[in-house]
């Protein structure tokens, strides 16, 4: 007989896992459709194991400064890198063990198959070992995600030429590594990566450092990163790849040529949404994104999309949090997702953004007043030895609204939440402004930058204070 739930989902990654869940919390019966490992990208090519190789590399970076706290090293200090390498699969696979362990207490049903619509509601399982299914469910959720993005012409040996996928995993580390691209990806790599005395050289086609972020962040990680020998090239195209003798030659704009002994191709991601017979239901894509509501409804009745695979946020708490939505109005309510979604760079030091930045602000014809405070003011940041990075703030001059906030600096990813939360109530600036933070903490910046943009910031030198919005 077949099977028949509430809910189907395609896709276990931070979308499809929590989407399943919500709905054994709300009483549904659901099922989860996943062909490779528990976890999609986040956990098994993404968040985690990028986090758990930088929490080594930036260990590496406080002992090799921890002469200026008074701490000395006595001796050589060195690195492990199979080692390293086993502890990051450890927390990948506890971590996949947790997720199959709470599918399990809310009856979840796991099946381990690659999935194809036969028609609406209905869904083709076909497993590893080539045994066939047929499942119906009154709503389907795609959360099937993205991939990344490689560029055609260059050549295909992921033995030179890599994405973070490979990377993640290398069993060894190059000597000399070309990263083209120097969004996040490519500088959480290059942060790790030089640490591991790897000779690091990033190509960016456009003028800066995490070009969709707030301008300001890019510049300062660049002056960072060039203090640590980590080359930079930015305005800069690579014009031919080829691979010679064992060896990656670069061709960049200006005629220049670098060698390396591998690239990692850092340029984005593209949704992971072929495969799944959508023919077979009538949806069709839009560059590979399934488009949806903000409900998170494509255009067919019953099919939801969320995560990566609709290309509205390319984050795992975005996936999450509009799997929440997807769910919750699959089973009769009535929720949209509207709220503010922070970035995280996960660099030493760490950068956090939410809201708009001040090039969007230009764009959009919006009149802006702008507070920024240096993190290395702070008594905590001068205690602890990380005075390094700013908190920049962005408000409507006129109506006082807050619009961003933009963090470069220690723990500057669990400090945006703050900043989160207060936008996502549509806070006015001065009310962040008005807010007791803990005395001593990194976040206090976010204050005194709230209250710099009213020119007020007690820890500043004294401006003349501007009157009450």
């Amino acid at each position: 007989m077949m099977e028949h739930f509430q809910i189907a989902i395609i896709g276990s990654g931070p979308g499809g896992y929590v989407a399943a869940l919500k709905a054994a919390q709300m009483g549904a019966t659901a099922a989860v459709i996943e062909k490779h490992y528990l976890g999609g990208t986040c956990l098994n090519y993404g968040c985690i194991p990028s986090k758990a190789l930088l929490a080594s590399a930036e260990l590496m970076h406080k002992i090799k400064n921890a002469g200026s706290l008074g701490v000395n090293i006595n001796g050589s200090v060195s690195f492990d890198w199979p080692k390293i390498q086993q502890r990051k699969d450890k927390v990948v696979a506890k971590l996949r063990g947790g997720i199959k362990g709470l599918f399990g207490s809310g009856n979840v049903r796991l099946y381990q198959a690659e999935a194809k619509f036969a028609a609406n509601g209905k869904l083709n399982l076909l497993d590893k070992n080539g045994q066939s299914q047929q499942i119906t469910a009154d709503n389907i959720i795609i959360a099937s995600g993205s991939m990344p993005a490689r560029i055609g012409g260059w050549p295909s040996d992921t033995q030179f030429i890599c994405t973070s996928d490979e990377a993640l995993h290398w069993k060894e580390l190059p000597n000399r590594l070309i990263i083209v691209g120097g969004g996040v990806i490519g500088c959480e790599f290059a942060c790790m990566l030089s640490e591991f005395a790897v000779d690091v050289t990033i190509v960016e086609m456009m003028e800066g450092l995490l070009p969709e972020m707030e301008i300001a962040l890019g510049t300062a990680l660049a002056e960072i990163f060039k203090k640590r020998n980590i080359k930079i090239f930015t305005g800069t195209k690579v014009e031919n790849l080829e691979i010679k003798g064992g060896v990656v030659k670069a061709e960049i704009s200006g005629g220049q040529n670098i060698e390396a002994d591998k690239v990692l191709v850092a340029t984005g991601r593209k949704p992971n949404t072929q495969g799944f017979a959508l023919e077979n239901i009538g949806l069709k894509t839009n560059r590979g994104f399934i488009e949806v509501n903000d409900r998170m409804q494509t255009a067919v009745k019953g099919l939801y999309c969320i995560g990566d695979a609709n290309g509205r946020c390319l984050l795992a708490h975005a996936a999450s949090a509009q799997a929440v939505i997807a769910v919750e109005n699959a089973l009769g309510h009535q929720k949209y997702f509207s709220l503010p979604v922070p970035n995280a760079v996960y660099t030493f030091p760490e950068i956090a953004s939410v809201g708009i930045t001040s090039k969007q602000a230009a764009e959009q014809k919006i009149p802006i007043s702008i507070g920024q405070f240096p993190i290395g003011y702070l008594g905590k940041a001068m205690a602890i030895g990380e005075d390094v990075g700013f908190v920049k703030v962005i408000r409507h001059s006129d109506e006082g609204t807050l619009l961003g906030v933009h963090i470069i600096g220690h723990n500057a990813t669990e400090v945006i939440e703050t900043a989160t939360a207060m936008l996502g109530k549509k806070a006015g600036a001065d009310e962040l402004a008005e807010m007791v933070f803990a005395h001593p903490t990194i976040g206090e910046a976010v204050k005194e930058a709230a209250e710099d943009s009213f020119q007020r910031a007690i820890h500043l030198p004294l401006k003349k204070a501007v009157k009450d919005i």
